[in-house]
């Protein structure tokens, strides 16, 4: 399966190291900016050197000292591309991507601005961050395969061509799943809380991980490090929950099975995006907790991410009033080198969360990539215009504002862990879905359903009546389905009647007649609820409505704790 990534502290101590090598090497004065030329008239880069086998941070060196500076620059941007294939698209998608960056095709893009990285983006069913996806290109697994394939190939030929291409995408699961048909669908994060079994989430995203490496993808934005501390409905069941030392052991989980699988981990959103209710897509939310409270509540998921060797941390649009009041996170260097590097001790490679988002776009494109470099960030995502991102940095070694010393540092950052991703064979597309990987999300789902009120053991008697919230027709057939396979008669009215609620639903959207109440996100809602048996399983997925099924018919027991309080009720009435 290739070589095992090196711990994240002994991979920072080699590139500080040769990094310092590397930088003082190229010139007398180190912070002295090298003549940068525009993308139009590029520099002329020399011949790739061979990279020596080993230390990943050793090889990232040696192939940043064959780099141009539009080569390094260009390793630092991470931009979406409109379009389902690399070098085929749509009229529509070829006026997106020269809006975007001047080009027709993602092949282009990567091309043109020798990018190191591009971030598959697409839309799923009540999804939080949907308002800074501007485009889809994420239909099927054999497409994203077909997509990520020629993305490579493009990147190839590129002077950093020798080292793998970053293609990432937000795969939590639960809410925020860009790829949904023809994979194996986990619960939600907030489900695994429930369960509190840290191996079962291994499993559960090792399986995950194999499936995004089938597809070639290897950069997940994924786990959510984020304690849910309040009821923020941007995070909500994309958190593990509200307790950070359950959330800590939840993380490091789900971090081991991605990178065991060949996929770098990015635990976000640091300084800790649940401890504030406001949504970043928007505005900038401010966290007013103090700095004991960020030490003792926040800090510790992602600790425990580092811990477990995340290969990269996400940055968030937040204004962290304890330690850098009005600036945001993602442009911080309070937070993002003081904090996450100097007292967390983290370092690989810091991404920022999307720079199309409000608050980072309170600076022109060229702006904001460079204030993100100069707080720490190695990896700028998303940014609204992929051109003036790139003249930006280049305009900004040429007058010395961005030292060309942390534009090398982040590169090598980027270059090392493709490295440590580098020589894993992907695996085969029949990963996708199979059984074994079925079963690894079945069990966590299984032990995630959780009745908060109630008696144990069969909820219904007789044939069961299926209704829910408007607009989710799929998951009431899933579920009926399921009770169906578990020997349940599902009748359209007038039987035992069992209400779904999900994401976005209100105290408005319960039903006062009803036997059962099921909660398919946070359980929030079931604190308004009249129903004598209320259940939770925290996700709408295939693998949560069959092992919801199987609680119903009476063949499992719910045996989940809720991961956040719900005032008036129980963790779990089914101890």
């Amino acid at each position: 399966m290739g070589r095992v990534p090196i711990p994240p502290r002994r991979a920072g101590v080699a590139l500080a190291a040769l990094t310092a090598l590397l930088v003082s090497g190229c010139s007398a004065e180190p912070d002295t900016p090298r003549p940068a030329s525009s993308p139009s008239a590029p520099t002329t880069a020399p011949s790739p050197a061979p990279t020596p086998a080993g230390d990943p941070a050793a090889r990232a060196a040696a192939l940043v000292g064959t780099l141009t500076d539009e080569d390094l620059a260009g390793q630092v941007l991470m931009p979406y591309a409109y379009g389902s294939t690399a070098t085929k698209v749509t009229p529509a998608s070829a006026a997106g991507n020269r809006t975007l960056a001047g080009v027709d095709t993602p092949a282009e893009m990567v091309a043109k601005y020798r990018l190191g990285g591009v971030i598959l983006v697409g839309f799923s069913a009540d999804d939080p961050t949907s308002g800074n996806q501007a485009t889809t290109n994420v239909d099927n697994p054999r497409q994203v395969r077909e997509l990520t394939g020629g993305l490579r190939e493009a990147a190839a030929k590129l002077p950093a061509g020798s080292v793998p291409f970053l293609i990432g995408t937000d795969q939590e699961y639960g809410v925020v799943t860009r790829i949904t048909d023809g994979v194996t669908t986990l619960p939600s994060a907030l489900a695994a809380g429930a369960a509190g079994d840290p191996a079962l989430t291994e499993a559960a995203w090792r399986a995950a991980g194999q499936e995004l490496a089938a597809m070639g993808i290897n950069l997940d934005f994924a786990p959510v490090a984020d304690v849910l501390a309040t009821r923020s409905t941007v995070i909500g069941s994309r958190s593990f929950g509200a307790d950070p030392k359950r959330a800590s052991a939840q993380v490091a989980g789900a971090v081991r099975g991605l990178q065991s699988a060949g996929v770098a981990a990015s635990v976000k959103h640091f300084p800790g995006h649940g401890l504030s209710a406001a949504d970043s897509h928007k505005d900038l939310p401010v966290i007013a907790q103090t700095r004991a409270q960020l030490d003792r509540t926040a800090f510790p998921p992602f600790t425990g991410g580092i811990g477990a060797g995340a290969m990269a941390v996400m940055s968030a649009h937040l204004d962290v009033r304890a330690v850098d009041p009005g600036t945001p996170a993602t442009f911080s260097r309070k937070l993002l080198t003081d904090v996450l590097r100097g007292q967390l001790g983290f370092t690989g490679v810091v991404i920022t969360d999307g720079m199309n988002m409000a608050p980072a776009k309170r600076y022109p494109p060229g702006e904001a990539a460079v204030k993100a470099l100069l707080a720490g960030n190695d990896l700028i995502l998303m940014p609204p215009n992929v051109g003036q991102a790139y003249d930006g940095l280049l305009a900004a070694l040429r007058d010395g504002s961005l030292p060309r010393a942390r534009l090398v540092e982040a590169a090598t950052r980027v270059l090392t862990m493709k490295f440590q991703l580098a020589d894993r064979p992907a695996p085969a597309m029949s990963t996708l879905n199979s059984p074994e990987h079925r079963r690894a999300a079945d069990d966590l789902a299984a032990a995630a359903v959780t009745m908060l009120r109630g008696a144990c053991g069969a909820p219904v008697r007789g044939p069961v009546t299926v209704t829910s919230s408007a607009g989710r027709d799929r998951t009431r057939a899933m579920l009926t389905e399921a009770l169906t396979a578990a020997g349940v008669k599902v009748v359209p009215s007038g039987g035992t009647r069992v209400h779904l609620v999900g994401y976005g639903d209100s105290a408005g959207d319960l039903s006062a007649d009803a036997a059962v109440t099921v909660a398919m996100d946070t359980p929030y809602v079931l604190e308004k609820a009249t129903s004598p048996t209320l259940l939770a399983t925290y996700s709408s997925s295939r693998t949560s409505m069959t092992a919801l099924a199987r609680v119903l018919a009476g063949k499992a027991q719910p045996g989940g704790r809720s991961p956040v309080p719900v005032p008036g009720l129980p963790a779990t009435s089914c101890a």
